[in-house]
């Protein structure tokens, strides 16, 4: 019996390459969870958005070496408000299956088209100083769909305000508590990348730098400013289907996550890359300074009285040293689908 399996999933960039990821991705998950292979397969169809040019999505099916299928391209009608860089796949299947034991899967944006069948869950992402938490956390709510809150940078937010308003916040965090009634932070995203505002200023940039750090760790010791920032960051996730990462996310702030995830990686690589990203940015550093102010951060982290950075019974644990960041966003991300599959149980 012929049955039609159906998905989608969005396109990063109108470029070969990026429309080839998003296929061969889809095709992988769709083909995975319905224990396909392609002598199962009677034909597949696609349709594209009018912004799909660059190749036919239909293409990166060949690429993945399936050449006995009958493929054939479509255009969508160019219609207001459609999902933009959308492809659609049917697959005509024989199998004996019913409908009802077919999985469709929608992908990265396309997961909009079908809020029956997304399963979106809270993710708690842990770990010290370096190990790549926020850009990871970006990513992997980037492609799954999902929102991204940083709460490392609403605490860097707050020690930026001691230290540009000259409070000795390394050495006296408590002396911020006076002005948290002052501190307004807000979050934007403008052009796909996340804005940091204090009382309406930009500091997206000061934010990162390494005074900024310590900064944020010292104000992090502080109850009053942990407790200020949890409110804010759980009103934050009560809709769902958010990424956040932190030092106590799992712990303290989102204790009921659906998935945990402590990352992590070894002191010397986490040096490393703090090392490689100021080269890069052609600003002064000591690597050995930077070894040390890492092994300082996580005694402070791992040791302060309020909500220290644990690893929670529940949380899995992900060593990223010997992983690029393309490796460390795909062990999140199949995390996450796992996580939501088995929710949807």
């Amino acid at each position: 019996m012929i049955r039609a399996i159906r998905g989608a999933t969005t396109a990063d960039e109108n470029t070969r390459e990026s429309i080839f990821s998003a296929v061969q991705e889809l095709m992988a998950r769709i083909m995975d969870a319905n224990s396909l292979d392609t002598a199962d397969i009677a034909d597949i169809i696609f349709t594209a958005t009018p912004d799909i040019t660059a190749v036919f999505p239909a293409a990166a099916v060949r690429g993945m070496g399936i050449t006995d299928v009958p493929l054939l391209d479509m255009a969508a009608p160019d219609v207001d408000g459609a999902l933009k860089m959308c492809i659609r796949v049917m697959i005509h299947i024989n199998t004996e299956f019913g409908n009802d034991q077919l999985r469709h899967i929608y992908l990265k944006g396309a997961r909009s088209l079908r809020p029956d069948l997304a399963k979106k869950i809270s993710v708690a992402i842990d770990g010290p100083a370096g190990a790549g938490k926020s850009s990871v956390a970006k990513r992997a709510a980037k492609d799954m769909g999902y929102v991204y809150i940083d709460t490392g940078a609403m605490y860097r937010t707050v020690g930026v305000y001691g230290l540009i308003n000259d409070i000795d916040v390394i050495n006296k965090p408590e002396d911020i508590v006076s002005e948290l009634d002052r501190i307004r932070i807000d979050i934007s995203y403008e052009g796909g990348m996340q804005k940091m505002y204090l009382n309406g200023a930009d500091v997206s940039e000061r934010i990162r730098e390494q005074d900024a750090s310590m900064a944020a760790s010292a104000v992090a010791t502080v109850r009053e400013v942990r407790a200020r920032l949890v409110e804010l960051q759980r009103e934050m996730a009560k809709k769902g289907g958010v990424v956040m990462d932190g030092r106590d996310i799992g712990s303290v702030v989102l204790p009921d996550a659906e998935l945990k995830i402590y990352l992590t990686a070894s002191v010397y690589e986490r040096a490393m890359r703090r090392y490689r990203e100021y080269i890069e940015k052609n600003m002064e550093c000591d690597f050995e300074s930077l070894r040390q102010e890492v092994e300082a951060r996580d005694k402070n982290d791992m040791t302060r009285a309020e909500s220290p950075l644990v690893q929670t019974e529940d949380a899995v644990l992900l060593d990223t040293s010997e992983m690029n960041f393309e490796e460390a966003v795909a062990a999140v991300e199949e995390f996450i689908r796992k996580a939501e599959e088995y929710s949807a149980v």
